[in-house]
């Protein structure tokens, strides 16, 4: 079972190495060679690789939320309610029904919405708050 265990450990350890090493080689390209001997050539290469790629989707995810224009939940019709992700007629009639609301989060508190419906939606919606005349 020792070997087995062993066996299993260094074949996990070759596909990781594998596919780090197949990642090194696109940014390899891009990046300019240098000149030099050993394993210490490859290393700079390769830690660049999954930090840039880690990063890369966030700046994307914010550029589309910022592509659309933001419904207030608190002014907003039936019918643009019904344009947002994951909004269908009889929810966006349970939001209307439970308006005024202070934070796009009492969707989800209140059971307007479940958390799958929210995480789609929480980008698209805002929730303001209506000046109080003196």
């Amino acid at each position: 079972m020792k070997r087995f265990t062993t066996v299993l450990a260094i074949a996990a350890f070759a596909c990781t190495l594998t596919a780090f090493a197949s990642g090194a080689a696109t940014t390899a390209k891009s990046t300019p060679k240098v000149q030099a001997t050993g394993a210490a050539s490859t290393a700079p290469a390769t830690e660049a690789k999954p930090a840039a790629k880690h990063h890369a989707a966030k700046p994307a995810m914010k550029a589309a939320a910022a592509a659309h224009e933001m419904v207030d939940l608190n002014t907003a019709s039936k019918e643009d309610l019904m344009k947002l992700p994951g909004i269908g007629e009889a929810t966006a009639d349970k939001i209307i029904a439970g308006r005024p609301f202070k934070m796009k989060s009492e969707l989800l508190q209140k059971g307007m919405v479940n958390k799958a419906q929210y995480a789609k939606l929480r980008g698209w919606v805002v929730a303001k708050q209506a000046m109080a005349s003196k």
